[in-house]
């Protein structure tokens, strides 16, 4: 067995190393290129008068533009009473509003070029589209009138939720929703950062009045975002914006709090969620991780392609190349307005349960003890600052990602500090992200699968077990 106290196992991951096949690369191959890390979008940033604050972004060429309007609360915000509502208004937005159908506001975007998007999540509900430059009018036209205007109808909101209801059913099939939804309420408890989805009593007690309630309290200028990213000059484009947005008014009631952040850290156990007759078990270990705009964000990013955000990990080489425990390993950071954390997740047979907890809580209490090499270092910098240049090739994806800025409380000059700072990091950097952050004995374990295989496997490590919340 590996897990083992950290004074322990720092002697034995430094005596034993990898424990892993050591791969020789082949000897003729160039030489990284230089690291480049993109730089920030020019942001043209205003606000109207009536609050609506507008980031534009002109990359003229290609002749399409992308809009993003974000608006503050997500399911964070939902009422106790209709948790996950928020993606029931995401389904429905689109719906119809005072002035168009459904089937109109479909074929007016498909006609400018485009389609709609609206995504929840737990701090923000956003919508997006993107068209033909030349279309730009019928875009905004569109766009402007369902965020503003959107009328639930009663048979759209009928028929989304008979949506939601199956979707639900097929999503509480699949062991990771299980798992994941698990695990925000072990981590999160009475926070209302628990909520990651619509539940049966939410679907069947909504109502279109609910949503438009709703609708009104967050979709609010004072409290928005707009984002426009592509083919237009930015003096037009803020005067076609504010000819359509800028009779928006704000409802005299308060805007939405900001959320608490969770006052509890879990307890160090076992939090199973029994699947009877499963021939594998679903482990997610969670931890509370840094905000966004931490100082140490970027050291713990890069901790943790390290340790298991990357296919080249120690874990993903240890549990999956190595043991061949399973397919598809992975450890990621998720960050909200005041809260993150840190999820490793692994569907394992059942046979291997115990072997596989006890090698993740190895690299783990590894990562705390023992600097990364200076090839593991270069290495994750190197990935992490080439994903976010992939990312956001697309106008699409840098509207999104100032959204999530602005969210978040950050510049949109994050956007071309993040490589910078990244670049920067050093080993000590990492090394302090990992004692704070990735300590075995700090994490909650929910486990999804055949119960009694789960209590038997997890026996050794004298974890306290119990049913998940």
């Amino acid at each position: 067995m590996r897990y083992l106290p950290l004074t322990l196992s720092a002697f034995l991951v430094t005596t034993m190393a990898w424990g892993q096949k050591e791969v020789t690369l082949p000897k003729d191959l160039p030489s990284y290129g230089p690291e480049t890390p993109i730089k920030a979008p020019s942001v043209n940033d205003s606000k109207l008068d009536n609050g609506l604050t507008v980031w534009l972004v002109s990359e003229p060429g290609f002749p399409k533009v992308s809009i993003a309007l974000a608006v503050r609360g997500g399911f964070a915000a939902d009422p106790s009473d209709r948790p996950g509502i928020s993606s029931l208004l995401a389904r429905t937005i689109d719906q119809g509003t005072s002035s168009r159908s459904a089937r109109q506001i479909a074929q007016e975007l498909q006609a400018a070029g485009g389609d709609l998007n609206a995504l929840p999540g737990k701090d923000f509900i956003l919508v997006s589209t993107s068209f033909l430059s030349a279309r730009s009018d019928t875009g905004l036209n569109v766009f402007a009138d369902l965020v503003q205007n959107a009328s639930f109808p009663e048979a759209e909101v009928a028929l989304a939720r008979r949506n939601a209801e199956n979707d639900l059913m097929q999503q509480e099939s699949q062991p990771s929703f299980l798992a994941s939804r698990a695990m925000a309420r072990v981590l999160f408890g009475d926070s209302p950062y628990h909520v990651t989805s619509l539940t049966k009593a939410s679907i069947d007690a909504a109502t279109p009045e609910d949503l438009r309630k709703i609708h009104a309290q967050r979709f609010r200028p004072d409290q928005a975002l707009l984002i426009a990213v592509g083919d237009f000059e930015n003096g037009p484009m803020l005067d076609q914006i504010r000819k359509r947005f800028e009779a928006w008014k704000a409802p005299a009631s308060a805007p939405l709090e900001k959320p608490q952040p969770p006052s509890a850290i879990p307890a160090h156990a076992v939090y199973i969620v029994p699947r009877p007759g499963s021939v594998q078990t679903t482990l997610e270990l969670g931890i509370f991780g840094p905000l966004r705009s931490d100082p140490d964000f970027e050291a713990a990013l890069v901790a943790n392609a390290i340790y298991g955000g990357t296919f080249g990990s120690r874990l993903t080489t240890n549990i999956r190349e190595d043991k061949g425990y399973t397919y598809s390993p992975f450890a990621s950071f998720q960050t909200y307005r005041v809260a993150g954390t840190l999820v490793t997740r692994a569907d394992v047979r059942n046979e291997v349960t115990a072997p596989t907890l006890n090698e993740i809580f190895y690299e783990l209490n590894r990562l705390v003890t023992t600097s990364p090499t200076d090839a593991e270092l270069n290495q994750a910098k190197r990935y992490l600052v080439g994903t976010q240049a992939i990312d956001l090739q697309s106008r699409d994806s840098v509207a999104q990602e100032l959204a999530l800025l602005w969210i978040k409380g950050l510049s949109h000059d994050e956007i071309g500090t993040y490589g910078r700072k990244v670049a920067a990091i050093t080993a000590s950097d990492v090394d302090a992200a990992a004692r704070k952050y990735f300590p075995a004995a700090k994490t909650a374990i929910v486990a999804v699968g055949e119960e009694k295989v789960i209590r038997d496997a997890v026996v050794p490590f004298a974890i306290p077990t119990q049913t998940a919340p």
